[in-house]
């Protein structure tokens, strides 16, 4: 299933009158874990600091930067009697949702995959109903799963089965505490699924492919870093987003793959009710997701190579990332009834990856 944009007409009428427009929003730049000065909240006191902590997954890091400056430089405008400051957190997307749960106080939650999102909400952190306050289904932008090889791709990668041949080192990152690494292990058994393997069959595959993984890093960025940086493993499995950026910084090192199947990447976004309500943020923390949405926020999503849902932004960037025309894009319905169902099948202890991963001694 493809949801790649928007038509122009849903995604204007999705976003709402309630949308606070570009012109009153805006840019400056705030790296993670650090703050950046800049604007307020209606309804708290002239002068008051506020503080804003966005609890993310690994390969967001840049464009939650330009992101938090973007919004800060407009907003400042209108709001210049009350500093604002953003922290970032980033890191497995599994392991972050956990955090949150544990009491990392996060005003908004913009993690990796829905079912670490909804966990918050079971934990009594978010309100039901929370994917519908945003339009598209509180979606800004998605992405998808690829590999990226060395130059030349000396392996021969190109899909799936090339991935358990003997001599082929994987890199992915753990399913129990990243959104990437679930996204891999669902991509490989849904690419099974669809040439009509059982699913006794999809796990020795598994095993296989898992077998050809050195190392698993508990996250997509520390995945990243093993593969481009530290030279280990033939292909990495990733999202496009993240490909785009260790392709580029490694100045014609690295190639990408698209695989004939790939994984829909769906990273929804939220406030976290409890929290903001406690710090009397929930007004400028929805002000800061809706920017999102906007033209500036859905430029910038483009830019750090997120596929964004309004078409005139996708447009915009044709060209920057690959034409998906004829590849197979999957989403959760193809590999079990719902994410609930795929998370106690396949991540939950004595699941399917627990019947098939050895760690390596």
């Amino acid at each position: 299933m493809n949801r790649l944009p928007l038509s122009r007409r849903q995604f204007a009428g999705r976003l709402g009158a309630g949308l606070v427009s570009t012109g009153l929003l805006g840019v400056v730049g705030c790296s993670p874990a650090s703050s950046t000065s800049g604007a307020g909240q209606a309804g708290a006191a002239p002068g008051t600091a506020l503080e804003l902590l966005n609890v993310s997954y690994d390969p967001t890091r840049e464009l939650w930067k330009e992101i938090n400056a973007a919004f800060l430089k407009e907003y400042a405008a209108t709001n210049p009697s009350q500093p604002l400051s953003f922290r970032q957190s980033h890191g497995g997307s599994g392991s972050q949702a956990r955090a949150v749960i544990d009491g990392l106080e996060a005003d908004v939650a913009t993690l990796s995959l829905w079912p670490d999102t909804d966990a918050i909400r079971k934990a009594g952190l978010i309100n039901a109903g929370w994917e519908e306050r945003l339009p598209n289904r509180s979606l800004p932008y998605t992405s998808l799963v690829v590999f990226v090889v060395r130059k030349g791709n000396p392996k021969g990668i190109q899909d799936w089965p090339d991935l358990v041949k003997e001599g082929v080192e994987v890199i992915t990152p753990s399913p129990k505490t990243s959104g990437n690494g679930r996204m891999t292990l669902l991509t490989a058994w849904g690419y099974l699924q669809a040439q009509g393997k059982s699913d006794d069959e999809s796990r020795a595959f598994l095993k296989s492919l898992y077998a050809n993984v050195p190392t698993l890093d508990s996250g997509a960025r520390g995945a990243t870093a093993t593969f481009a940086q530290k030279g280990i493993g033939d292909v990495h499995v990733t999202m496009e987003s993240e490909a785009y950026l260790e392709v580029e910084e490694s100045k014609g090192e690295l190639e990408i793959v698209y695989p004939s199947v790939s994984f829909l990447h769906e990273p929804h976004i939220t406030i976290v009710d409890k929290v903001v309500d406690k710090k009397g943020t929930r007004a400028i923390a929805e002000a800061y997701l809706k920017f999102l949405y906007t033209p500036a926020g859905q430029a910038i999503i483009a830019k750090h190579y997120f596929r964004p849902i309004d078409p005139e932004a996708a447009k915009a960037a044709e060209g920057k990332l690959k034409s998906i025309a004829g590849l197979t894009l999957i989403d959760i319905t193809k590999v079990a009834k719902d994410w609930d169902d795929a998370q106690k099948k396949f991540f939950d202890d004595g699941g399917v990856f627990d019947s098939i991963y050895a760690p390596k001694s």
